[in-house]
């Protein structure tokens, strides 16, 4: 059986993965039922994936923070326990991460053998160019976008589809959380 897929990426209304400025973490806009819906997500075994910059990013964060800190999530906590896979050409090992094995090699072939051998679905939180990617090659089997409600025209960075190919969306499941923050959850496929 072939492991489920999901791309899971939080973005600004305008479609930005994070902004400059003073917006701070998830755009000052996290409330508690997001962070209760979070938490229960990473509660599901699964294995995370990342690319080298997000890995970096995480990485990062979790040396350089406790769980009392205020900077990490009691879901980010989780989604750190989790087995994760880096694929990186770039990346040396070991690895600063609890349960993570470093890939060397071509995304699409790394994320097809997983999908084939994995007994627990797989998720990616951010890895916007590798998840481009992997929707290209028809692997991403979910789209979980959570979308802030923030337009950041002018700070906004990291494009979440800047460059992508051309998608068809399914919706599968969509919510409202705090009463302000969605979440759209689509299987997409390549525009023909």
């Amino acid at each position: 059986m072939t492991a489920t897929y999901t791309f899971d990426v939080f973005s600004s209304v305008d479609g930005f993965g994070a902004a400059g400025g003073n917006w701070g973490g998830y755009w000052g806009k996290q409330g508690p039922e997001l962070l209760k819906h979070r938490l229960a997500l990473y509660e599901q075994e699964q294995r995370m994936l990342f690319g080298a910059d997000t890995y970096r990013a995480f990485a990062q964060m979790l040396t350089s923070s406790t769980e009392e800190s205020g900077v990490r999530d009691p879901w980010v906590t989780r989604m750190m326990s989790l087995p994760a896979t880096v694929v990186s050409t770039t990346l040396q090992g070991p690895l600063d991460w609890p349960d993570a094995t470093l890939v060397s090699g071509d995304a699409v072939d790394v994320v097809s053998r997983l999908k084939e051998e994995s007994d627990v679905p797989l998720r990616s939180h951010g890895s916007l160019s590798l998840n481009r990617a992997l929707m290209a090659a028809g692997l991403v089997d979910r789209v979980q976008l959570t979308i802030f409600p923030v337009i950041t025209g002018r700070t906004g960075l990291d494009p979440v589809f800047h460059g992508a190919a051309d998608f068809d969306l399914q919706l599968i499941e969509s919510r409202t959380l705090d009463g302000h923050t969605q979440e759209l959850i689509y299987q997409p496929t390549l525009h023909a």
